[in-house]
């Protein structure tokens, strides 16, 4: 009898262990794309600019993606999602690619999920809605939006 409680014991310890740490990971994603969306919705660039992983940046790839990353910024999101990125997305992330002056670039952190997010505007000569997915990477247990660095 002592046996089966211990074990039974065991086990739900270690099930609430290993919950948590899902749920960590979960509330860091969710904590993101909060501090994402709060931002965008306010406007704040220098939190939005503050969201690029810029170690080693291309200087012509960090222009374009700080003019990216604040676009349509005072705009309301109406969708917005961390997800994994697919098998060849991870493969396409990881390769390297030509930069804005035509030297070859490649993430300098090895992102694994993108935002993606869904902005409805509407002005006196219509309505319409843009959806961006700028890729995501973890980097010192925070989530960031890595800016392609000159390869090497």
């Amino acid at each position: 009898m002592i046996n089966i409680k211990t074990t039974l014991l065991t086990f739900c310890l270690m099930a609430a262990t290993a919950l948590s740490v899902f749920a960590g990971d979960s509330a860091a994603e969710k904590a993101f794309v909060e501090k994402f969306k709060k931002a965008y919705e306010a406007n704040d660039t220098a939190t939005l600019k503050s969201i690029l992983y810029t170690k080693d940046a291309h200087p012509m790839a960090l222009e374009f993606y700080e003019m990216m990353i604040v676009e349509g910024a005072g705009s309301k999101i109406s969708k917005i999602e961390l997800v994994d990125l697919t098998p060849e997305e991870l493969k396409n992330a990881q390769g390297t690619q030509e930069g804005p002056d035509g030297k070859k670039t490649t993430m300098p952190i090895k992102p694994t999920k993108k935002l993606v997010f869904t902005v409805d505007q509407s002005s006196a000569s219509g309505s319409g809605s843009s959806t961006s997915s700028p890729l995501v990477a973890e980097k010192d247990g925070k989530f960031v939006i890595p800016v392609p660095a000159p390869a090497k």
